[in-house]
């Protein structure tokens, strides 16, 4: 059975920020994971994260824009300059936090100069902090409609050109589900690029069992691939408390 982990913005979020944490511990986590942990002092997260004996395991770059900018441009040409320097930032974030793995969003662009761009980024990165983790993600057009990653495919053409060991994909079986129809058949084909894995059941991307996809046999699949990392769950709970949302970790 795999480790389970669970993202914070989207769990427990009836409760204060603060709160979550103590709740996901309470709830028997043992690591979480922050989309944005920027409106907050790193200090206070930090806390929160000790105080409970909790694990960050991933953060989202770069730190919203809040001008009212669209979330994520490494794949926007002529960004560079603006990239680096929200990556500094979250890479700040990151010196008190210890995410495990800080994910790149690639933002709303489309062609080969935004594929060029995203590799240029994506490979700086990589190279100004070889100690952290980075991975991409894949998102649903559905969602995000216009989002520049957003077939697996691609993903790993993009690996494959950064071709830096520190970055990886982030495996997400709602979006992969939404994306290719069969999350199951996704991670058979590119487990082995998967540093970090979130679930969510489609359509809804609500908790497990509240959907058509058969988690049972993905959690065995995930185990018989040799996978051993965490398993966040990044779901909206279908009930006004999320612990009522949890009956699929038994």
């Amino acid at each position: 059975m795999p480790k389970f982990a669970a993202n914070i913005s989207l769990l427990f979020s009836e409760l204060p920020y603060l709160d979550r944490f103590r709740a996901a511990a309470a709830a028997g986590f043992e690591a979480v994971e922050i989309l944005y942990p920027y409106d907050t002092a790193a200090k206070e997260t930090q806390r929160a994260l000790m105080s409970n004996g909790l694990e960050l395991l991933l953060i989202n770059a770069p730190p919203p824009n809040y001008t009212g900018g669209v979330p994520g441009y490494a794949a926007i040409p002529g960004g560079e300059g603006r990239f680096q320097h929200d990556i500094r930032r979250s890479l700040r974030y990151a010196e008190l936090l210890r995410p495990g793995m800080i994910h790149v969003m690639a933002g709303y662009e489309k062609g080969a100069e935004a594929q060029q761009a995203y590799i240029r980024n994506l490979q700086w990165a990589a190279d100004w902090a070889p100690q952290q983790q980075f991975t991409i993600e894949p998102l649903n057009s559905g969602d995000q409609p216009g989002y520049f990653l957003d077939d697996y495919n691609l993903a790993i053409e993009v690996l494959e050109a950064v071709d830096r060991a520190n970055v990886g994909l982030q495996f997400d079986a709602y979006h992969a589900q939404m994306i290719h129809g069969d999350a199951a058949q996704v991670w058979d084909r590119f487990s082995a690029h998967a540093r970090h894995v979130q679930i969510g059941a489609a359509p809804a991307r609500s908790e497990p069992g509240t959907g058509p996809m058969d988690f049972a046999a993905l959690f065995a699949a995930f185990d018989a691939s040799g996978y051993s990392g965490w398993v966040s769950a990044e779901y909206t709970p279908s009930t006004r408390r999320t612990e009522d949302s949890l009956g699929w970790m038994s």
